[in-house]
């Protein structure tokens, strides 16, 4: 036996070593026999991803993917945290978001929060949440010194502001033990409501110098980078216009008399943390980098440039069929929110998007960050993804297309300006339209939407939600346009008793028509319509009876190609006289596209089409409203 000498000898050291050409060569190789003959660049390039900034994620990054110096944590550029310590000590902040109007059952909600692992509280004042009437009675028995508040409050920040200060007094909160932000915002509620209000960056800004004087733990400002994500945005449009709101706020600070260092002291900045957890990480990293640059132009001292952190689960991630598939996401999202470095983070209940969250929701919110602090262990070490190649890479490409678009807003007047005029509304716009034509073709799934829904679920019903503030940009869902044709297809089955149909017309054994017909029973799931697949295989005889008794006026022919030149065309045939309205055929036609047209296929559907194109003329064919 042969004893390895513990030598710091390289276990590689006896390989030779490959080079990229060669690696290259077997990617090209292996895409031959998918049928791509590519080779060299184009094979890396067949298999990269372009992004919606712009910029294009490759399959493999090695050392020669240079990055600019990241620095340590809790120093310029801060880009790997904005604490020395990140969140190895207690793990990153875990804050609980409230919206129930009514101040008592607020009140059982938070105390049970804080009592089972959450450390802050994000509450939802005035028109969207708690009265600011209530709000005391919402935080009864909460330890103010001890659990930071963050308010929301929309148009009513500078009351619900007061109120909470008077709360600090009247329970007698040393000034410093005071944290949390007051949540001034009305850049964000521009952007939410299109509208402005006369006074209200004045009484922003006289709350922060409040907070400077009176209570050092308190933050006035928030930056919410919500409304952007929220209206379609991209990443580096989500950086790109807190950055520009940012700025506005620094000279907004500084003309009133506080230091540029002291006036990024009391901003925080929120961000969505979405299921790309790459692009999550990559992100807020990012954000802390480019806000480094701009406390250091600006005259910050180096603490100034430590970006505070919020990152909340997306929202527009959030599906409201199958709202379980939602824990799952909310927990990719958490990973890499804490991952990246967020100071605190929020994950919506899985029934966010359906109202009210129940108790049950809120436990497993919570509950996911505490998993990942406690038991995953995620905050024992600063910036874990720092140094991979891929996350530096993406890091140095987001920032860069952030900072152009930061530019360009900044040339517009600012980010009220580019609000105002439409500047960032038309962009947002304009990058929504084409992710929306990506999940419309479902390149981008939404699992247990449009790809494997679960059509004999039943809804899951919530208390409403408040409304919140709108007439400013849109708030847009990834699953709004197949939630549309599930809408019809539930008035259809409550008008009639039944939903839409589609007959799957099996041709062969199992094996040659399982894939395409599984294809083509969660296309038509997605849209509310129910495949009947029965008999499991049909042919030319049997097919028009079988479609006759499924009581479909759709039908679907699903097998091989190699079947298909056999049997489709009969088949075809057999469903038009059964009566079939619309007949589909599963698969690209190829040379026989003709052929298949002239024996009664409507329709091919097929893997990267506009799926919801096709549901929605099915539906209208069928006459389901």
């Amino acid at each position: 036996m042969t004893v390895l000498p513990d030598d710091g000898l390289s276990l590689a050291a006896e390989f030779p070593d490959a080079t990229h050409e060669q690696w290259q060569s077997l990617v090209a190789g292996v895409l031959r026999k998918s049928g791509r003959d590519v080779s060299g660049a184009a094979a890396v390039e067949a298999l990269s991803t372009t992004l919606p900034d712009g910029f294009a994620t490759r399959p493999l990054y090695t050392a020669a993917d240079v990055s600019p110096d990241t620095g340590y944590p809790g120093f310029a550029p801060f880009t790997r945290g904005s604490r020395p310590e990140g969140a190895t000590v207690s793990g990153w902040d875990v804050r609980q978001r409230h919206t129930r109007p009514d101040p008592a059952r607020t009140n059982e909600a938070v105390l049970a929060d804080l009592e089972n692992g959450v450390a802050s509280l994000w509450i939802a004042v005035g028109s969207a949440g708690v009265p600011v009437s209530g709000l005391g009675r919402a935080l009864a028995g909460v330890y103010l010194d001890l659990a930071p508040v963050a308010l929301d409050a929309g148009d009513a920040f500078g009351p619900a502001a007061r109120e909470l200060l008077r709360l600090y007094d009247e329970r007698e909160v040393v000034r410093e033990q005071a944290r949390g932000t007051l949540g001034a915002d009305p850049v964000g509620l521009l952007a939410r409501t299109g509208r402005e209000t006369a006074g209200h960056t004045e009484e922003a800004v006289e709350l922060a110098l409040l907070c400077h004087r009176d209570r050092p733990g308190l933050r006035a400002i928030t930056v919410d980078a919500l409304p952007y994500h929220e209206a379609g945005g991209s990443d580096a449009q989500e950086l790109g216009c807190s950055l520009a709101t940012g700025v506005g706020w620094l000279r907004d600070l500084t003309a009133a008399g506080l230091s540029a260092e002291a006036a990024c002291a009391q901003i925080e900045f929120r961000y969505a943390a979405t299921a790309d957890q790459f692009l999550t990480i990559a992100k807020l990293r990012a954000a802390r980098r480019l806000w480094a640059r701009v406390a250091q132009v600006c005259g910050a001292g180096s603490a100034g440039g430590a970006q505070r952190q919020h990152a909340v689960t997306s929202p527009v991630m959030m599906s409201r069929r199958d709202p379980w598939v939602n824990m799952l996401r909310t927990t990719v999202a958490s990973l890499a929110a804490g991952v990246g470095g967020a100071d605190a983070v929020t994950v919506l209940p899985f029934d966010h998007a359906l109202g009210l969250p129940d108790d049950f929701a809120r436990r497993i919110a919570r509950n996911t960050s505490t998993i990942l602090v406690e038991e995953s262990h995620l905050g024992r070490v600063v910036d874990p993804a720092g140094g991979s190649w891929y996350v530096e890479q993406l890091t140095d490409e987001l920032a860069h297309t952030a900072w152009a678009w930061f530019q360009e807003i900044e040339r517009a007047g600012g980010q009220r300006a580019a609000l105002r005029d439409g500047l960032v509304g038309e962009r947002l716009a304009a990058t929504w339209k084409r992710r929306s034509e990506q999940l419309a073709r479902r390149r981008e799934p939404i699992t247990g939407v449009s790809e494997f829904p679960q059509l004999a679920q039943a809804p899951v019903e919530r208390d409403p939600a408040p409304e919140v503030p709108s007439g400013g940009l849109p708030v847009v869902r990834r699953d709004e346009a197949y939630e549309a044709l599930r809408a019809r297809s539930d008035a259809h089955l409550a008008a009639t008793g039944a939903r839409p149909k589609v007959f799957l017309a099996a041709l062969g054994p199992a094996a040659a028509h399982t894939a395409r017909a599984t294809f083509v029973s969660s296309l038509f799931q997605a849209g509310g319509i129910e495949p009947v697949h029965d008999p499991v295989s049909v042919d030319a005889d049997t097919a028009a009876g079988a479609f006759t008794r499924s009581g479909a006026a759709v039908a679907c022919i699903c097998s091989s190609d190699a079947l298909y030149a056999e049997q489709a065309e009969p088949v075809a045939r057999a469903l038009k006289s059964a009566g079939a309205q619309l007949v589909f055929l599963a698969g690209r036609p190829g040379e026989q596209r003709e052929t298949y047209l002239q024996a009664g296929v409507d329709e091919f559907v097929v893997a990267g089409g506009d799926a919801v194109a096709v549901l929605t003329s099915v539906l209208d064919r069928m006459g389901v409203a």
